[in-house]
Formats: C-alpha cells, structure tokens, sequence
C-alpha cells in the first residue's frame, strides 16, 4: 500500500512539473512575440530568429554542462545517465529528467530577457556566441550559489546570510537584465534615439497587437513559472500551496497593470498601452521572488509598486541615454531587485528559513555583480574579436535584411 502511494505521488509530481515546465517554455513565444511587436517592421525576422534559436542553445548548453554546474549533477548526454535520470529513487518526489526539463526554460527566460533589450542593433551572431556562454557557464554558476546550495567562490553561502528567491526575481530575471545592461552599454543607443540636446525621440513598435498578446502569453506561462516552483501537488498542503501562489501571480500582473495605466495618464494624459503590458510584467516579476506568503492584497499591492516604478525606470533610462527597445532593462532588473527586497515583508527570517533584508541586498549584489562583469567581458571579447554592432547602413536598412535575408512583413512599406 506504502507502494502504491509513492507511486502514485511520483507520478503526480512528476506530471505536474512537467505541465508547469511546459508552460515556462510556451513563455519563450511570449517573448517573441512581445518583442517583434515592440520592434520596426524592418527587424521582426531577426527577433524571432534570435528568440527561437537561443531556446535550442539555452536546452543544449544546459544539458552539455549547465546542469552539471548548477547542481553539481549529471551531464545529461546521449548514453550517460546520472542520478537516477533513469528512473525513481526512493528518496525522489518526481522524476530527476523532469526537474532537467523545468531548469532549462528557467535558463533559456533569462537569455530572452537579453534579446529585446540589445534589438536592432546588434549582430546576430554575436548574439548567439553570447547565449552559449550565458547559458552554459553564466547563469548556472551564478544559479549554484542561490538554488544549487554552493558557496560564493567558496567564501559565502547566500542561504546562510538570509537571502531566499522563490522562483527567480533575482536568479532569473535581474540575472538576465544585467546580462542585457552589460550587452546595452557596449553597443550604445539606437540611431536617432537621441537627440544632441538630450532629447528623447520615441520609435513606436510596429505592431502593438502583437506586444499584447505575447504580454498574455507570459501572464500565463508565468503560472507554471511561479506554480511549478513549490515543485509538488500531491499532497493537501502542496496543493494549497500551489492555489495561493497562481492566485497571488495573477493578482500581482493585474496590480502593476492598472498601476502603470495610472501613472502613464497621469505623466502623459494617455493612456501608454506599452506602459500598461510592462507594468503587468513587472507585477510578475515583483511577485516571484515570493508568491507563497502574501495575501492577495499584499501581491496586489506588491505588484502595484512593480507597476509604478517600471514607468520611472524607463523613462530614468532614457535620460540616461541607456536604450532598451522593450523595457527589459526596467522590467526585469530594476524590479527584480524590488522582488527580492519585498520578501522580508511576508517571510521573515526565522530558524525555519525565510528572508532578511540585509540577506536580500547582499544576493541581489553577489547575482548582479557576477552577471554583469562576466557579461561585460564576454560581450567586450566578442566586440575586439568580431564587433557586436551591425554597421549604421545595415541598421538604417533593418536587421532583417541584413542577418536574416527576409522581411516579415515585405508587403508592407519599411517602418
């Protein structure tokens, strides 16, 4: 009977972490397509290339080494199979190929975030050598030092100072938007982003349906992003677990929307569509440092904050002349680390685990400062070795044409 209960919670563990994993992948088509519609017409085929090709190198890399690093595992290569990827130990709650499977699309949302925010204007190429290492040595390591366990260079253990990240505000999304800053400050700004003045010159989307439905697309994947992290249902308190978290997801996409909607009518008298789909995810990304312990109007009102401060982080960027076609930079780092500084709120630090905010600072510096100069070297080789910026007549052109020899829309006049 003993049995048939383990089996039986296995399997259900397993399916739901594999449904969940299933979701965080449909996430990478979010982030396409939020993209391409952010971006001119004249660089939509460049930014589904990017974003289709970096998902099969996030899962090679991650099987060829990234696991291996993260989590000091198996190396999940045709013909060698490690820590029981062949089937249950008894001490497993699910299958160890599922627990693979649901790290990979972690890894590959943190190259996607670098993607739009270095759009139209550099080489795809490069791009692509850039996601090799990011998701092979970059992320892994830094992920070794927060979810793996290990120690920091072997000075300091991230859990022993108090820092927690239930689903990766910090780990995955501020990871990927330092990545992406790095990328940005090498590259510099868009032609006629700017003026000589400081003046900031908006370039529209082209397609903005196509931003709000890759918005949808990530509000929904993000319930696997989030759902999957309690990495259990089986049992009457996972399950719990489980509701409180998809409900405190979704209540915190809905607080930063309406937040963001707010203050852009308050700053520019409009109502900014492209305000609204980014303060829906930066109540995501506020929300998954810890969606467990809120109640639905603390994640609401979390999400709120995330909403708001995503509007003044753009428009920050912007004078600062640090251009980022999409909002990632904003969206992704600068709220992450509100994520990460919120968890103390709701979970403490107790002997029983939790957060303090001093624990939070010190993570969220050890994940940004290792992101960021690593990526900074990479990115920095790659421009002496190869030069990472398309030249000003393929850009003027489109990248499009340039790297990919299509246009997405050629029926269509350039915009």
């Amino acid at each position: 009977m003993e049995n048939q209960i383990f089996e039986l919670k296995y399997a259900l563990d397993t399916f739901y972490f594999l449904i969940c994993g299933a979701l965080v992948m449909w996430m990478a088509a979010g982030f396409a397509m939020l993209e391409a519609g952010l971006v001119r017409a004249k660089n939509t085929t460049e930014i589904l290339t990017k974003n289709v090709a970096l998902f099969a190198i996030a899962s090679i890399m991650y099987m060829v080494c990234g696991y291996a690093i993260m989590y000091d595992g198996a190396i999940f290569l045709s013909g060698i199979v490690g820590d029981g990827v062949a089937g249950a130990e008894e001490a497993a709650t699910y299958a160890p190929s599922a627990d693979f499977f649901f790290q990979v699309v972690f890894v590959a949302t943190a190259m996607s975030i670098v993607s739009g925010a270095v759009a139209e204007r550099m080489k795809l190429w490069a791009f692509l050598i850039f996601a090799v290492v990011m998701t092979g040595i970059i992320y892994p390591l830094e992920g070794s030092w927060t979810w793996g366990g290990a120690d920091v260079f072997g000075l300091y253990n991230l859990g022993d100072q108090g820092f927690s990240d239930f689903a990766g505000s910090g780990i995955v999304h501020m990871a990927g938007a330092a990545a992406a800053l790095a990328g940005v400050l090498l590259l510099g700004a868009r032609k006629g982003k700017y003026g000589p003045n400081g003046e900031v010159h908006a370039i529209p989307g082209s397609n903005l349906p196509l931003a709000a439905l890759g918005t949808f697309i990530l509000w929904l994947g993000w319930f696997g992003f989030n759902g999957g992290s309690v990495l259990a249902t089986s049992s009457v308190g996972d399950s719990n677990a489980v509701a409180v978290v998809f409900m405190n997801t979704n209540a915190a996409a809905a607080g930063g929307a309406i937040a963001a909607l707010i203050v852009g009518r308050i700053l520019f008298g409009k109502a900014d569509l492209t305000m609204l789909l980014n303060g829906a995810l930066a109540g995501l990304v506020a929300i998954t440092a810890e969606p467990s312990t809120p109640t639905a109007l603390q994640a609401t009102l979390f999400g709120a904050l995330g909403g708001v401060l995503v509007v003044f982080s753009i428009l920050t960027l912007d004078k600062m002349k640090i251009d980022d076609p999409v909002g990632a930079i904003s969206v992704h780092g600068v709220v992450g680390f509100l994520g990460l500084m919120l968890v103390p709120i709701t979970n403490p630090l107790t002997d029983d685990g939790g957060a303090s905010f001093s624990g939070q600072l010190i993570g969220a510096v050890t994940i940004f400062a290792w992101v960021f100069v690593a990526s900074l070297v990479v990115w920095g080789i790659l421009k002496v070795v190869m030069g990472i910026r398309v030249s000003e007549e393929e850009e003027y052109e489109g990248m499009d044409i340039a790297d990919c020899g299509m246009e997405a829309y050629p029926e269509f006049v350039k915009g």
